[in-house]
This record gives C-alpha cells, structure tokens and sequence, in this order.
C-alpha cells in the first residue's frame, strides 16, 4: 500500500481482524450493489470509505426530491440526474482510488452477465420481481449476495451463500407475499434513518465476508426493530426442495 493508502485506512490496519492483509483483501475486492436508494446509498458510502477497490451499481433510476429523506448518498443538487452518476460524484468525493462501475439499467434475464464480473452482490433492492431473480443468477453462479429489506421501523439482512452451506433467499422466503400484504416504502413509509442503519449493516457485513474477520450472518437473519430498539436473530436453513439453489447441487 501507498503512505496515502496507510494512513487512509490505518484504523482498519490497526484492527486485528482485518490488518494490512484484510485491507488487501478489500482493495481488490470487487462488489456489486443493487439499487442506489436508500439502502445502496449508506452501504456505498461505507464499502467507498473502507477501500472497497471495485463498486458496481445498477440502478435505472433518477433522484426525486422524495428520495432524499433517507438516500443520503444523493444531494438537492442532484434531483433529476441519474442516481448512477450521482453516486459516481458522492464516491469520488469519499474516495477517489475506488473505481466505479455503472450500470444504468434495471437487472433482467437479458443483462444478467453482469453479476458474474463481481466477487460479491448486495440487494437493495425496493421490489420482489428483482430480489428473487438476484438470489437465482447469485445461486447459479455461486455469489454471495448479502440481501437486505426495510419497511416502516423495521428492517432486515442476511447473508446467502448456498455454495458453502447457507440457505438462499428462496429457501427462506419461498412464495412473493400477495398484492397488499408487502407495501413499498412510498405507500407504507420508512423512517429515514432506518435505511441508514440496514445499509451500514450491508457494508459491515460486506467487510467481514471479504476479509475474513469474526462471524457473518451466513444461515442467520438479523430483525431490527427501531420503533422498539430490539434486535433479534433467527436461525436459517436450506431447504431440500427449494428449486433455485437445491438444483444446483
């Protein structure tokens, strides 16, 4: 690493867990990022700031005044630009050595090549059609995809990695839940800083998977509460007969 490089993340290198070989290990790294919204925009800042040395982003989706409430990677300035470009600028100001990788698209079966240049995905995604095609191309090409969701006060990430053990997202959530029962954020609401702590959750975990350090929330999901303050975990597992990663056994 550079004297600039050292001192930049000295308080990553100084850390046992992570050290001079785990901040390597993140400049290299190369992770991809679903959506640019309120989760992305905090797991982006984070991933920049810790050296993450490439950030992929898809998203089709230009900054509205609504969005800034709690997608803090994006400014007033901003509204009606592209949230791929602005989150280009915003990274560039946290850190000019990350190289970022636009992808001014929505994620469909025709453009899902692009998952297989990446070591890692987070889902921020706001919609189900999306979550469940990311956990079927991640399981088929054996990426890790750290997913994460939020609605109101609650929120709640994993860590899925069927290719050593985990369930997927498939396993878990089998069935999309019927019209109704799932609003989006725009008809239910979201605390804004709700979306802070999911996505710095994303990042955290993100860190740890790259570098190795302490225990990821693989075959676990993390529930927060923040009207409450309650964080609980539950206990995850494969199942036998899930048709997303069971066939690729």
């Amino acid at each position: 690493m550079t004297p600039e490089e050292l001192e930049r993340y000295a308080r990553h290198i100084v850390l046992r867990e992570i050290g001079g070989p785990g901040q390597q290990k993140l400049l290299k790294a190369k992770v991809l990022v679903i959506g640019a919204g309120g989760l992305g925009s905090p797991a982006l800042m984070y991933m920049a700031a810790a050296g993450v040395g490439t950030l992929g982003i898809i998203d089709d989706d230009i900054v509205s005044l609504s969005n800034l409430q709690r997608q803090v990677l994006h400014s007033t300035d901003a509204i009606g630009d592209p949230k791929t470009v602005s989150a280009i600028e915003a990274i560039a100001r946290i850190n000019p050595n990350v190289t970022v990788i636009p992808h001014q698209t929505r994620l469909t079966e025709a453009n899902i090549a692009i998952i297989g240049n990446y070591d890692l995905v987070l889902d921020g995604s706001d919609n189900f059609d999306t979550r469940y095609l990311v956990n079927e191309i991640c399981a088929a090409q054996n990426v890790p995809l750290i997913s994460a969701a939020m609605s109101q006060w609650e929120g709640q990430i994993s860590l899925y990695d069927p290719a050593n053990g985990t369930p997927c997202y498939a396993c878990v959530f089998p069935n999309q839940p019927a019209d109704g029962l799932a609003p989006s954020c725009a008809e239910a609401g979201v605390m804004g800083a709700l979306a802070g702590v999911m996505g710095s959750m994303m990042a955290g975990e993100a860190i740890k998977h790259i570098t190795g350090a302490g225990q990821t929330l693989r075959g676990e999901i993390l529930i927060y509460d923040a009207l409450y303050g309650e964080t609980r975990k539950m206990r995850v597992n494969p199942r036998k007969d899930c048709p997303v990663c069971h066939k690729n056994k």
